[in-house]
């Protein structure tokens, strides 16, 4: 890739570490551990892997808002056909300033917020959080007719619990 420059990359070798490899951004190196007695050549593999695996993470964490607004788009196509007018945002973004919920809908606006928090978890939690707030935009409140909604989306109860272990390890429960 043109422009896209290969950070400097510090190896750790420990003697204590025996199959586990790990990495993480030091300012602008990088710091991979990797266990003292692998070669050069498994080390000259596990920096590339572990590269990959930064660049992929730090790739999550920079979605836009107009990758959110194709995804909710997405979910109304897959999950609520029938309600393709009422269900689409006016706006959907990701915001820094929620932090004692996973995402909020305004239905007077049609606006939806997603926490940057939720920017970090596997795509079929955010696909949750997302379509939660979009079948607010149909049912404002949280009745037997929302949650029917939100039960189409066939990850519902396992993206709850996730976000529910979510909430319990960071010692603050969350409501979605």
């Amino acid at each position: 890739m043109a422009g896209t420059r290969k950070p400097v990359v510090e190896v750790r070798r420990s003697q204590r570490r025996r199959r586990t490899v790990s990495a993480y951004r030091d300012g602008e190196r990088v710091v991979v551990l990797i266990p003292d007695q692998f070669s050069r050549a498994e080390e000259s593999e596990w920096v590339d892997r572990m590269l990959a695996r930064l660049a992929a993470r730090e790739g999550r964490l920079a979605r836009s808002d107009a990758e959110l607004v194709a995804r909710a788009n997405r979910l109304i196509d897959l999950y609520l056909p029938g309600y393709a007018t009422k269900a689409v945002p006016a706006s959907v973004r990701w915001v820094t300033n929620q932090n004692g919920r996973w995402g909020s809908c305004t239905p007077a606006d049609r606006s939806i917020r997603i926490s940057h928090r939720v920017q970090e978890m596997p795509e079929w939690v955010i696909d949750y959080v997302l379509l939660h707030e979009l079948a607010h935009l149909i049912v404002p409140s949280h009745n037997a007719r929302f949650w029917a909604l939100v039960g189409r989306y066939p990850k519902a109860e396992r993206a709850r619990g996730y976000l529910e272990g979510v909430a319990a390890a960071s010692g603050a429960p969350l409501p979605t």
